[in-house]
């Protein structure tokens, strides 16, 4: 991978210099699709006020040398303590799909999760990530029947665990693209929407009787409530999230809902969590906060956009340079040595904004100051 990303290290020097690539080849309504969030996006706001709300607590004077960043998936060794979220409609970025992103994902040894609305389908996705972490999500659209032969497909092919998204039981407002009449391709095939609606407990329960062996991951967890509930059904993985500010409107940020969850599993289950993080240093907040894994979507999207299966390579480089400056900065080692002593709630400085991670997109434009 490392050549792969070689290839454009040039071009790409920043992760902002990504978000404006991408902007300049999608169309606007592929763009909206990726930045926009639910009616008055507040909850996308939140996830990154969230995330700018703790600040760092460093320690010196101590050895950082050598610093290991990698991370774990259900206790098994990765690159980095991150994540490919599952994103619907890749092949609005790029012409394969989420192929390349599967590619340099498993070359960086970093997990994906394959969204079940996103092309080439889960058996190439599965081939393309070959000889690296994948696990597969799936928004219902089928009776209990329907569920188990999707998941033996998931198993057979390879995955390391199943998803189901549970923060979808009504699909949300999603006002930029009404606004401009732009209709998702996979919304217009799209059938079945009352099965999801339809999904509950005693689905999750009749699914870990039938497969006990394969690791289950309830993504859309927002409270410590349902991720007890999540506890005594058995679940492996309680994944905090709110569909990057893409469903319920006015809800809470994702890190701000993060320790009540960790706080609640007590260490049942393992948790993951996505929402508004695009910067080594939001990764390293959300692991000392509890997560063992932190999702990446819109970031690995503007890369893929922006230059396919070389621009996600490049992404992850710098991302694991910003985390390796991070963790050195603050005086440790590994991930393993934070906890929330290095962290230190305050009030953010920077007005919420989906870019607000990336406050020099406008650097090289006329009046910038």
């Amino acid at each position: 991978m490392s050549n792969l990303a070689d290839s454009v290290e040039g071009q790409f020097l920043t992760l902002h210099e990504f978000v404006k690539e991408a902007k300049g080849r999608l169309s606007p309504g592929n763009w909206d699709y990726l930045v926009g969030a639910t009616e008055t996006e507040t909850t996308m706001l939140r996830n990154r006020a969230a995330i700018d709300a703790w600040a760092f607590r460093p320690r010196v004077l101590r050895d950082v040398s050598r610093i290991d960043v990698s991370g774990r998936f259900l206790g098994r060794p990765i690159g980095l303590p991150v994540m490919f979220a599952p994103v619907g409609g890749l092949e609005n970025f790029d012409p394969e799909g989420g192929a390349p992103a599967a590619r340099a994902a498993a070359a960086h040894r970093v997990p994906i999760m394959v969204s079940s609305v996103s092309m080439p389908g889960l058996e190439p996705m599965a081939k393309a990530a070959e000889g690296g972490i994948k696990v597969f999500q799936l928004y219902v659209r089928g009776d209990f029947a329907w569920i188990e032969d999707i998941t033996r497909r998931a198993v057979d092919a390879g995955y390391d665990a199943f998803c189901l998204t549970v923060d979808t039981a009504i699909y949300s407002r999603r006002e930029r693209d009404i606004a401009k009449r732009f209709v998702k391709p996979w919304r217009a095939r799209a059938t079945g929407q009352h099965f999801q609606a339809a999904l509950n407990w005693e689905d999750v329960k009749r699914w870990k009787d039938r497969f006990p062996a394969t690791p289950l991951v309830l993504k859309g967890i927002a409270t410590a409530e349902d991720a007890t509930i999540a506890c005594e059904h058995g679940v492996e993985v309680v994944y905090v999230s709110n569909h990057g500010g893409r469903q319920l409107d006015h809800g809470r940020g994702a890190l701000a809902v993060l320790p009540e969850v960790v706080k609640a599993v007590e260490g049942r289950a393992k948790v993951w969590v996505d929402g508004g993080f695009a910067r080594g240093s939001d990764v390293v907040k959300a692991v000392a906060l509890g997560a063992e894994l932190v999702g990446l979507g819109r970031l690995y999207c503007y890369a893929l956009a922006a230059a396919g299966e070389a621009g996600v390579a490049r992404m992850l480089q710098i991302l694991e340079s910003e985390i390796h400056e991070v963790l050195g900065l603050l005086g440790v080692t590994s991930f393993g040595q934070l906890d929330t002593s290095y962290l230190h709630p305050v009030a953010p400085i920077v007005p919420p904004h989906v870019h607000s991670a990336f406050p020099l997109t406008n650097l090289s434009d006329p009046g910038y100051r």
